[in-house]
């Protein structure tokens, strides 16, 4: 029913509406199910390699690490959708070595604070998780 939707909305222009709602939509719905993935396996008792060593804290397991990295993944690709200029930019710098992508990424936000502050309000769950739980064995994060 959507598809029919946005189809008729394509003959009255108004098709880049139609995919901002869907995007924002899609990038709510994958959060919430980040979250929803969080509250129920956060809880889940984990199998240690080494039975005498301390359990992470409550909420630590590699699980609730990849649960929030993937909400923060789904959240950051939803808006590179819906910022086509700021999608332009990060899309640019591909074979870039390492120190050439941070000194543009750091001139690029430094430029434009309000990109910078989108951005770090989506990074901040994972930035939270990190700092709260500190860096898993294996978790690439």
């Amino acid at each position: 029913m959507d598809l029919l939707c946005c189809e008729a909305l394509v003959r009255q222009r108004l098709y880049r509406r139609c995919m901002i709602i869907d995007s924002r939509r899609i990038a709510a719905t994958l959060a919430g199910c980040g979250a929803l993935a969080v509250a129920l396996f956060g809880q889940m008792a984990t199998a240690a390699a080494d039975p005498d060593a301390p359990p992470p804290p409550p909420n630590c397991t590699a699980a609730d690490m990849e649960g929030v990295r993937m909400g923060v993944q789904a959240a950051t690709s939803a808006y590179l959708f819906t910022h086509p200029d700021v999608n332009a930019f990060f899309t640019s710098l591909a074979g870039l070595p390492r120190d050439q992508v941070r000194a543009r990424v750091k001139a690029y936000m430094a430029a434009n604070p309000q990109t910078a502050s989108e951005i770090g309000g989506i990074r901040q769950p994972l930035v939270d998780i990190k700092n709260r739980c500190g860096q898993l064995p294996g978790s690439g994060v």
